[in-house]
């Protein structure tokens, strides 16, 4: 790996998967130059950026980043998402529901995976209750689950609707 921490970088997967994915929820992939400030970026570089239907992402982003900036947009209300700057904004649940279907996306892409996903979150510094992320997708992530499920962002064999949150 070429990150100070290990995690997948955009620059390991395959950019085609990669767009198809976004392209099902009815975002474009923004590539931006290895050095340069990444647009609408919460964080900061290397996080991916997101702007109205724009993912912006260098290669060294991180491809936990991605697929998070991409589930705050599909987790989100069409009113957010029509002024969409940056900030996802949400609450708790919300957010709980925006980690754990980046875990669920993350089959998509090959070379990444849930297994890799979870290992990345916590390589990264994400913190929960349970202490590790794959504990929690398996424990308290179950009210995630729910909320994507009600939501119809999930269906019942927990695999991604393709669809955005109303």
């Amino acid at each position: 790996m070429r990150s100070r921490v290990g995690v997948v970088e955009l620059q390991e997967l395959d950019t085609t998967a990669v767009e198809r994915l976004l392209a099902v929820y009815g975002l474009e992939l923004i590539s931006v130059r290895s050095g340069a400030e990444i647009p609408a970026s919460y964080w900061g570089a290397p996080e991916a950026g997101i702007a109205a239907r724009s993912l912006f992402a260098r290669a060294d982003t991180p491809a936990h980043s991605l697929l998070h900036e991409m589930s705050h947009y599909i987790c989100m209300t069409a009113a957010r998402r029509e002024a969409l700057w940056r900030d996802a904004g949400g609450d708790d649940e919300e957010e709980c529901a925006v980690c754990y279907l980046q875990v669920l996306l993350a089959e998509s892409l090959p070379g990444l995976g849930q297994r890799r996903l979870l290992a990345d979150l916590d390589a990264w510094g994400y913190s929960f209750r349970e202490g590790s992320a794959g504990a929690w997708f398996a424990g308290d992530g179950a009210t995630a689950k729910r909320w994507l499920a009600e939501h119809g962002l999930i269906d019942m064999c927990n695999r991604p609707t393709g669809r955005l949150r109303g």
